[in-house]
């Protein structure tokens, strides 16, 4: 039976995942400007080098800088100067705005960052506002002075850090900092799923999936259940595959998969280094969605190209595993896979569709012509999408700036 997004139908309740509501981005790499709303699973369309990695970079971005630090961030990705989009040959300041909803609270977090001579940068503004059960806390910082902050005494700030950081000591603002920081993004590279791995405490999926075995581990001695789940998906995707299960060896990490093999009345077991990259794959993506951890709780996975190296066949069952993990996790993909979209399930408030026009990103939701085949189930987002027809509305880019504002 198909699972609808946004219903857990374990209970048959509906549920709202939904961590990040709304993104609003100024000036950051290929996005002049964008705002738009996220659902429990986002699906952002378009064509190679159109810019989904982008928007899902600057998310990525706030997590690195309030997990390592601002200067990490950059570093990461180049300096300043290939973060910040110049516009016009002029400078500009980059900022990124997440509105959220968390537990009983809701909130915006913003922040603007300056670009000095020589490859510095300085946190021109910084904002932070939850509200619920009756309370409301906030902070507001300029170039380094705290110039609101509803606890006392609070913690000092400086240019060239996010105060976030520092403010995630008071228990009002400690939530928003959790939920930022483990938010996880991934890009999946069989190789380092294939190879023995270095032990970590497997709390969080890394970036590539260099910890697979470790999260499993984790997952193993806990006792969890979603493993069966995960290897349940796994064997639809990859038919022959009956499952797979932590291995030591000396002092790396491996995983061990049964598998069937012609003649062989039961399945044998290879390592890991002898699995194809689209099972492989495959793994990291439904451990990514299904990894949950009492002590950590993931609150937004993104996945860029999910059914990369997949039959479309396989893709689209992996989409199954995602529509049914959105009932409890927020998901956001990367996609240009006609074959995996051809599903009902995905409707109009799945699709951000994106296009790059003379070196400018522009994201939005689909037209309204999309979005009413969408509707009435005459074309899936798949068709449309082979069709050309997954575009952003254009009527959303007139609307005033103060669409894009980032404090309130």
């Amino acid at each position: 039976m198909a699972h609808e997004i946004g219903t857990d139908e374990s209970n048959g309740k509906n549920m709202s995942p939904i961590f990040i509501r709304r993104v609003t981005l100024r000036h950051f790499k290929s996005i002049e400007k964008c705002a738009v709303d996220l659902a429990s699973l986002s699906i952002l369309v378009g064509a190679n080098g159109s810019g989904k990695s982008n928007f899902v970079d600057a998310l990525c971005f706030v997590r690195d800088a309030l997990r390592e630090s601002l200067d990490y961030a950059f570093r990461h990705r180049g300096g300043i100067a290939e973060v910040r989009r110049r516009s016009g040959g002029h400078p500009t300041n980059m900022g990124i705005r997440l509105d959220f909803v968390l537990d009983a609270t809701t909130g915006y977090y913003a922040f603007e960052i300056k670009a000095l001579p020589n490859g510095g940068y300085e946190v021109r503004r910084e904002q932070c506002r939850i509200s619920g059960e009756g309370s409301t806390h906030e902070f507001n910082v300029e170039s380094g002075d705290v110039t609101l902050c509803s606890v006392r005494p609070y913690p000092a700030a400086v240019k060239d850090r996010l105060y976030l950081v520092n403010a995630s000591g008071l228990p009002q603002f400690r939530p928003i900092y959790d939920a930022l920081k483990m938010m996880g993004f991934y890009n999946l590279n069989p190789n380092l799923l294939r190879d023995l791995q270095e032990p970590d405490e497997g709390i969080l999926l890394d970036k590539y999936g260099g910890n697979l075995a470790s999260v499993i581990a984790r997952m193993e001695r806990a006792g969890d259940n979603r493993l069966q789940r995960v290897t349940e998906y796994l064997t639809r995707v990859a038919p022959g595959v009956h499952g797979f299960k932590f291995k030591p060896v000396g002092p790396k990490h491996s995983l061990e998969f049964r598998q069937d093999v012609e003649g062989q009345a039961s399945p044998w077991t290879f390592w890991s280094g002898s699995m194809s990259d689209g099972t492989l794959r495959a793994l990291g993506v439904l451990m990514a969605v299904f990894q949950r951890d009492r002590d950590a709780r993931v609150s937004l996975v993104a996945i860029e190209e999910p059914e990369a190296a997949l039959h479309p066949a396989a893709a689209r069952v992996l989409l199954d595993s995602l529509i049914e993990t959105s009932a409890n996790v927020q998901i956001l993909l990367t996609s240009h896979s006609a074959d995996m979209l051809d599903r009902e399930e995905v409707r109009a408030d799945n699709i951000l569709a994106v296009e790059n026009s003379r070196g400018v990103t522009r994201i939005g939701p689909v037209d309204d012509g999309a979005r009413e085949a969408l509707r009435q189930n005459l074309l899936s987002a798949g068709e449309l999408l082979r069709q050309g027809q997954l575009t952003p509305d254009p009527k959303l880019f007139e609307k005033p700036a103060l669409q894009y504002e980032l404090f309130a």
